[in-house]
């Protein structure tokens, strides 16, 4: 049996979508999955992880990052998704493959559902990950790869977001509805500019298997 497990901390995203993404709030089929289109047809997006507080069996997983970039060629729920994994550089070894078993779902919970859509894991890789919070903006940073800004839509005031209530997203039922100051990644042959597209941001709390 796998070892149990609980990651708790903050996430953002940065998709190509116009806000708000059609994926997030359109039909879905049987199983959940988003059948509408994204805005652009296809989609563009990385997730940066920060985790504040967790484990996986007796290893500690507070103060890691995680990082996922996924490309879908059509409706997120057709499958087929590309999806490159990026583990923290300042991890334990034992952290990262306890992270690299989470999240790619071979550890059970949230991710083992999401990952029956993905048609291929591109190779890991172990980079140094930002992540970094103030007031409505939100940014990660992976050197030569990704750099991403998000600001929160401005709510009732200057301090506060809008949010999105009761969304079936994989990371979490309440998300910051967001645009993208920043946003750009580059890697595995994959250039993408989500500058002033969607993004969201939120805390999260998973646990498995």
């Amino acid at each position: 049996m796998a070892d149990a497990w609980w990651l708790k901390g903050e996430y953002l995203e940065n998709c190509n979508c116009e806000s708000l993404c059609p994926c997030l709030l359109g039909p879905r089929n049987e199983r959940g999955g988003a059948m509408a289109r994204p805005t652009e047809g296809h989609c563009d997006v990385p997730l940066v992880f920060r985790i504040d507080a967790g484990y996986a069996g007796a290893t500690a997983l507070g103060g890691t990052h995680v990082a996922l970039a996924a490309y879908t060629p059509g409706a997120m729920g057709e499958g087929n998704w590309r999806v490159a994994l990026y583990l923290d550089a300042g991890a334990s070894a034992e952290q990262r493959a306890a992270l690299e078993r989470i999240f790619t779902g071979k550890a059970g919970g949230v991710m083992a559902r999401l990952a029956a859509a993905v048609g291929e894991w591109l190779p890991a890789r172990v980079v140094p990950i930002e992540f970094g919070i103030d007031g409505r903006r939100r940014w990660a940073r992976i050197p030569e790869v990704l750099d991403v800004e998000i600001e929160g839509i401005q709510g009732t005031t200057p301090q506060t977001e809008s949010w999105i209530d009761n969304v079936r997203h994989f990371v979490s039922r309440r998300l910051a509805a967001a645009l993208a100051k920043r946003g750009s990644y580059r890697d595995h042959g994959w250039n993408w500019d989500n500058t002033g597209r969607n993004g969201h941001y939120a805390p999260f709390e998973w646990q498995g298997p």
